[in-house]
């Protein structure tokens, strides 16, 4: 009996340390996270320009009833939805095959590993413009595809026709965000131990066969955490979209969802119907976060 009394306290004195140690990271999330989303949503129920000192009228869900309604709305969703496919499924293939043929050379490691990463630190506007100078008609980009494919003087159109300008917006996003994950598939590759490998080897399993039967299964997590991570950041595109846009190229193919919430919100004045739309972003955000943990069930983990 003193031994569970013991016990209960000894459980109350660490659930009360738990608590000391997360409160401040409850408050952050509480003050920058929880609360602009509610105050978003709190903001979707209501007619508001942004300029206007009127009372905003509410509406309740008339907002999301227009967005349900409008084709530029749908646009968006769908510009959205092929910008994150196409970026997502090469983010996470290649970035786990490049960090696989990393570890598989130890001596040049170091040098992948920065030459990889350097992408990663540049701010997101500075990466679209730099890549606004390949795709210039004169730039590099047209330069290197006409030299592969032996088709010189040829323009390319990169932002200017509806499908490359998707194609290049996609290029960006991956060449600036494989090399952070291909760090993360690093470490994750890294905690495996060298044991596992030696004893397959001795039991003949070699090359693909002990990357599909031990290096993937063990992996998982770190596959799950790309996977959500690289979804989310793809979901959440603007800063390309936006400078591609003022440079010229033309805004329906990639007119995606941040996007249009920010022509929306901050050109337009409504900003009711921009927080309308900010809350299904983060209703479709949370679906597919929700819908990888279900589907992979990949949280315990023994070597």
């Amino acid at each position: 009996m003193a031994k569970t009394i013991h016990k209960g306290i000894i459980d109350r004195k660490l659930a009360r340390w738990g608590l000391i140690f997360v409160a401040p990271s409850i408050a952050f999330f509480s003050l920058f996270s929880f609360y602009p989303i509610s105050m978003a949503f709190y903001t979707s129920l209501f007619k508001k320009n942004l300029l206007s000192l009127k009372k905003p009228d509410f509406v309740g869900l008339a907002n999301y009833k227009y967005l349900f309604a409008s084709s530029d709305f749908w646009n968006s969703v769908e510009a959205t939805f092929i910008f994150a496919l196409g970026t997502f499924l090469p983010l996470l293939i290649l970035s786990l095959m490049l960090a696989a043929f990393i570890m598989n050379i130890p001596k040049a490691r170091r040098f992948f590993q920065m030459a990889y990463y350097t992408p990663a630190v540049i701010s997101s506007v500075v990466s679209a413009a730099i890549w606004l100078l390949i795709f210039d008609p004169r730039g590099l980009g047209n330069q290197w595809v006409n030299m592969i494919m032996n088709t010189p003087g040829i323009d390319h159109r990169w932002l200017a026709d509806s499908v490359m300008v998707r194609v290049s917006t996609m290029m960006v996003y991956f060449w600036k965000y494989i090399g952070y994950f291909v760090i993360i598939f690093i470490s994750g590759l890294a905690n495996i131990p060298p044991s596992l490998y030696e004893a397959a080897e001795i039991d003949g399993a070699t090359g693909w066969k002990a990357f599909w039967r031990i290096t993937f299964p063990l992996l998982r997590p770190t596959v799950v955490l790309v996977s959500i991570m690289s979804m989310l950041q793809c979901l959440k595109t603007f800063s390309t979209q936006y400078l591609f846009t003022q440079s010229g190229a033309p805004q329906a193919p990639i007119n995606v969802i941040t996007l249009n919430i920010y022509n929306t919100g901050i050109r337009d004045f409504r900003i009711g119907r921009a927080s309308a739309m900010s809350i299904i972003l983060f209703a479709i955000m949370l679906f597919f976060t929700w819908l990888q943990f279900r589907t992979s069930r990949s949280d315990d983990v023994t070597y």
